[in-house]
């Protein structure tokens, strides 16, 4: 019986495999970005980044420097930065995003003294970035796992904490291929996961600097209850009446949406803030639907009482836009990945989603509450929206769970600081 032949690379094949998959895909991605313009932001906001640290950071600078993959990872790494900024405000903050959709946003923020994109992580890129940035203190967020920098910032004994994170036993890490990956993840000095299951994962593969600390989005979004969320052009809008608010929508969920708004009771007023803000889009989605209907970019807020459907096309109104909801629903669910429902559940009501949650631990802690309320098409959202219209204390019950959930989770960050004190 022949013998089962077995193979095993080396970590320094798998080195080599990895750096050249990383050039490659740089070839490629800048001859991708000839033809497609958000590529063209990924590739072209590249080219200046060692510039840009050079002109921003001297050699007597302390940084601490925090990475997000996009938007959504930068608002869980925020309230760690606030809290460092104004604790040791004589470090300088650099900022870095993997993506396009977290830079553009992002790049002026006042929460940091530079903000840039992330090279593509070979080897030489780490070397340059970490030897020009600074670095006192590094904060990589939630899934940012890239072995290069980890191991430029492990070799120079700069620390290292990922926080917020979340693993999955599906992940390369616990594969009995994921030894180069597993390498990278241990270059951490200190993991803050979101819960038990992934702190135990990490002690299955002999990781044990970690600590459960909870989201901190959970900081991020009770920050907003803090806040003045007064929009007075809203507040004309909808008067005395309820308020149904759908925010970052796609076309699969606004398919569902019109069909409602085109047959729903006069009583209900509706705002629509899709993911896609494009004057093609806007004025399509405004075709479709039969009330009348108000775009804000055309907004005349003497009259704007007068509509029944408001749709938002601009960015950065969402969140206080949902202090004015009675009832929300938040996009992607039925597309490419759900968004942010912790940003309408802080204000105390109920949430409808689509049906693809899974691996949002918020998400799917709070559909098990029942603040948090799912839907797959068009019957069950009517259906489910007719209930909540129906019962004033369904209404009130779900929005107090999701409240409670936020309220009770929260503090990631003040444990994640006091850790970080120890290391500055």
């Amino acid at each position: 019986m022949p013998k089962k032949c077995i193979f095993v690379a080396k970590i320094s094949d798998l080195n080599f495999i990895y750096n050249l998959i990383a050039h490659i895909a740089w070839f490629h991605l800048k001859i991708a970005a000839l033809f497609n313009s958000k590529m063209k932001l990924f590739v072209d906001g590249r080219n200046d980044i060692f510039s840009e640290l050079q002109d921003a950071i001297s050699e007597t600078d302390k940084v601490i420097w925090m990475h997000a993959a996009s938007l959504g990872e930068f608002e869980q790494g925020l309230p760690i930065i606030e809290k460092l900024r104004y604790e040791f405000p004589s470090y300088k903050i650099l900022v870095t995003f993997f993506s396009p959709s977290g830079y553009e946003v992002k790049k002026n923020t006042s929460a940091a003294d530079l903000v840039t994109y992330l090279p593509i992580d070979t080897k030489q890129n780490a070397r340059r970035f970490v030897e020009l940035a600074n670095l006192e203190l590094v904060i990589f967020v939630k899934y940012e796992i890239w072995p290069n920098f980890l191991n430029e910032l492990n070799t120079r004994k700069i620390p290292s904490v990922l926080v917020s994170a979340l693993f999955k036993k599906k992940q390369i890490y616990f594969k009995w291929y994921g030894s180069f990956m597993r390498k990278a993840l241990a270059s951490f000095t200190h993991f803050f996961v979101q819960d038990e299951s992934s702190k135990l994962l990490l002690e299955s593969i002999q990781i044990k600097n970690v600590h459960i600390s909870g989201d901190t989005r959970l900081d991020r979004v009770s920050e907003i209850l803090e806040r003045d969320n007064e929009l007075s052009f809203i507040k004309k809008f909808k008067k005395d009446r309820q308020c149904f608010v759908a925010g970052s929508t796609w076309p699969e969920d606004e398919a569902i949406l019109v069909d409602y708004i085109n047959h729903a009771p006069k009583n209900l007023k509706f705002i629509l803030a899709p993911h896609t803000i494009k004057t093609d889009k806007i004025l399509g989605l405004a075709g479709s639907i039969t009330k009348k209907t108000a775009i804000y970019s055309k907004l005349d807020e003497e009259t704007i009482g007068n509509f029944e459907v408001l749709i938002v096309d601009t960015i950065g109104m969402l969140t206080k836009i949902y202090s004015y909801a009675d009832i929300a629903y938040v996009g992607g669910g039925f597309a490419t990945g759900l968004h942010n429902t912790l940003e309408p559940a802080v204000f105390g009501i109920p949430v409808i989603i689509g049906p693809n949650y899974s691996g949002f631990k918020e998400a799917e802690d709070l559909v098990s509450l029942k603040g948090l309320l799912p839907i797959c098409d068009q019957w069950s959202f009517n259906e489910q929206l007719k209930k909540i219209l129906d019962s004033p204390k369904l209404l009130q019950e779900a929005g107090e769970i999701n409240a409670n959930y936020i309220a009770k989770n929260k503090g990631a960050s003040v444990q994640i600081v006091d850790y970080i004190r120890r290391l500055l």
